[in-house]
């Protein structure tokens, strides 16, 4: 069993933190010039190439009962999903406020845990859900009267990556992490290559292939797929030599983080009712994980702390 490193596992949160953002970044470059469709093959084929190695060279285990790879095929379906909504929202918002809208995902977990699995949520976490999807719709506000319905697609996110996160746990004890991650990949590529290839361009121009595009296009079309394969591994290790509840508050990290990026690169900030918004979701977010690691010292079968969200990046 791997010792517990609890510094080694923040470094590792935080350097998901940036890699995540900056990915997403690269994403919104991408949404202008390139077919979502193409996008999303290229990112699963890198994601299969680069873990596939990995796979043979560890000796992890690959292999998965009926049961088990029928749910990874559920799972891969809501990660293109949840990943096609996450760049189509980047087309219409900026960095920050996108991803501070998908960040409602921790919240729909927690309800979902105890809707659907049955989990025990107290009247304090049910609150602090409350008041966090309050701040969710602060930010999504200015958006929408911006750019309509759009704004609501990190919503959409949310829910999908909650779904997403739902399977997983399912799934989480009865399958290598890197080894569901490489048959994620497989499964994608299998499930859109036929569309990309046989369906028409003109027919269904988000599954055009663009062959012509310049080496500046393909160079970041490999980086979106490796800065994706990278933020996973660095979230599996940080997991792997840290507790949840130690690394979960990190990465509210990444909001500051993307406006950073985001202001650097797109000249984008959010403006002050979308500032206030994304300080409630956070706060509300920390109240719920400190709230955990309160009750997990309390006697008595610990809760499951929320894990941290998955986002375009993974």
């Amino acid at each position: 069993m791997t010792q517990d490193r609890p510094t080694l596992g923040i470094a590792l949160m935080l350097g998901f933190c940036v890699v995540a953002p900056m990915g997403d970044a690269i994403a919104k470059i991408l949404s202008s010039e390139v077919a979502l469709g193409q996008l999303l093959l290229v990112r699963f084929a890198i994601q299969a190439l680069v873990l596939i190695p990995i796979i043979a060279m560890t000796g992890r285990i690959w292999r998965m009962s009926n049961r088990v790879l029928g749910l990874t095929l559920v799972r891969t379906i809501l990660h293109i999903l949840g990943i096609g909504m996450m760049v189509s929202a980047l087309y219409y918002l900026p960095l920050a406020d996108a991803i501070a809208i998908a960040f409602v995902m921790p919240f729909i977990m927690l309800l979902l845990g105890h809707y659907v699995l049955g989990e025990e949520v107290g009247l304090r976490r049910m609150l602090a859900c409350a008041v966090g999807f309050l701040g969710t719709l602060l930010v999504i506000q200015p958006s929408f009267q911006e750019v309509g319905w759009p704004a609501l697609l990190p919503l959409g996110v949310a829910v999908n990556f909650a779904l997403f996160m739902l399977v997983t746990r399912k799934i989480a004890k009865e399958t290598d992490p890197i080894g569901l991650q490489a048959v994620s990949g497989v499964m994608a590529v299998l499930m859109m290559a036929p569309a990309m290839f046989l369906i028409p361009g003109m027919t269904a121009p988000i599954l055009a292939w663009d062959s012509a595009l310049d080496s500046t296009t393909w160079t970041l079309l490999l980086a979106i797929g490796l800065s994706g394969t990278l933020a996973h591994l660095l979230m599996t290790w940080s997991l792997r030599y840290a507790p949840s509840a130690t690394v979960a508050p990190m990465q509210y990290l990444e909001i500051p983080i993307a406006t950073i990026i985001g202001f650097a690169v797109f000249g984008d900030l959010p403006n002050t009712l979308a500032s206030v918004g994304i300080a409630i979701t956070v706060a509300s977010g920390l109240y719920i994980v400190f709230r955990e690691q309160a009750i997990s010292r309390l006697p008595g079968p610990a809760p499951v702390v929320p894990r941290p969200a998955q986002t375009l990046a993974e």
